[in-house]
């Protein structure tokens, strides 16, 4: 059996390359930001950054000059204002001009799913009566071979690798989440490699006991990595809560470039890990953060 334990910083050094498209998914919890960290550590250059909703990770990541391309349908810090180094980038070339490429959500979805399925396009109603199409030549149309009637069509979206957080996982890569969930399956199925980052490492034995929490099997991952704490400051459902005063914060830190670039050479260039993070975080914001026992009622899988 392959070993796919690993360090963060090992699998980004392995699998994510320069130029790569990349997806760092999650939905409001479960984003990992650790990852995001690693790879600004590691000088990653050229990315085509996708996910459906990219926010304050993906704004560091293009604020330290890591992305040549944002591929997207909406952008933001969720409940707070707009991206600041996306912003940057987008009207001033700081650090760097970079691409932009816009869909609505389910047009996002749409590329994923037709990528996890291996067709080279997904058909949807949506797009028509909008003017998207005017500033996105990917979205084209296609004619129903059985009702005649028009189509809007999104090509597949295939990443080169897809980083998927998760609450937990065994040594095979079988990955379980539970809460809320956004594209993360779809996600890894497209992708051409998969890394998985869990906060805890189980049995193989807890996994098959609960196997309907299986979102994503092994067979499609190629590295797991076991770092607690990996999403801060978005959450990880049962482990620790969202740190909404960062979100709140991040609008002043991001709207000046020079406290943006303090940020990263403090907390991203400053720290070698994510150990490291959370020491420098601090014992109280930690315990503050974590998560309170709500267990679900067990099911009965007998036969």
């Amino acid at each position: 059996m392959e070993d796919k334990l690993m360090t963060m910083a090992e699998a980004v050094k392995k699998y994510v390359k320069n130029g790569d498209i990349l997806d760092i998914e999650g939905f409001t919890h479960l984003i990992c930001f650790a990852a995001g960290h690693e790879i600004i550590r590691q000088g990653k250059k050229d990315l085509i950054a996708c996910r459906l909703t990219p926010d304050l990770v993906y704004d560091q990541m293009i604020a330290a000059g890591c992305v040549r391309k944002v591929v997207f349908s909406w952008a933001g810090n969720p409940g707070v204002g707009p991206l600041y180094g996306l912003r940057r980038a987008v009207e001033g070339g700081v650090p760097r001009g970079i691409e932009i490429e816009e869909y609505t959500h389910f047009g996002m979805v749409a590329r994923f799913m037709a990528g996890a399925s291996n067709l080279p396009f997904m058909h949807l109603r949506s797009f028509y009566g909008s003017t998207l199409p005017q500033k996105n030549r990917e979205i084209k149309s296609v004619k129903c071979p059985y009702t005649g009637q028009m189509f809007a069509t999104v090509p597949a979206l295939n990443p080169d690798v897809a980083i998927i957080q998760v609450q937990r996982v065994d040594a095979l890569g079988n990955a379980q989440i539970w809460g809320l969930m956004g594209v993360q399956r779809e996600a890894a199925f497209a992708s051409k490699k998969v890394i998985i980052v869990a906060e805890e490492l189980v049995d193989s034995g807890v996994i098959r006991s609960d196997p309907n929490r299986t979102l994503i099997p092994g067979m499609i991952v190629d590295a797991v990595v076991i770092e607690p704490f990996s999403a801060h400051p978005s959450y990880a459902l049962g482990y620790y809560d969202r740190d909404n005063q960062f979100y709140v914060d991040w609008y002043r830190i991001s709207k000046d470039q020079s406290s943006m670039e303090r940020y990263i050479s403090d907390w991203i260039f400053g720290v070698s890990n994510r150990s490291e993070y959370m020491e420098k975080l601090g014992a109280n914001n930690v315990k503050r953060l974590k998560a309170r026992k709500r267990l679900s009622t067990p099911v009965n899988y007998g036969y």
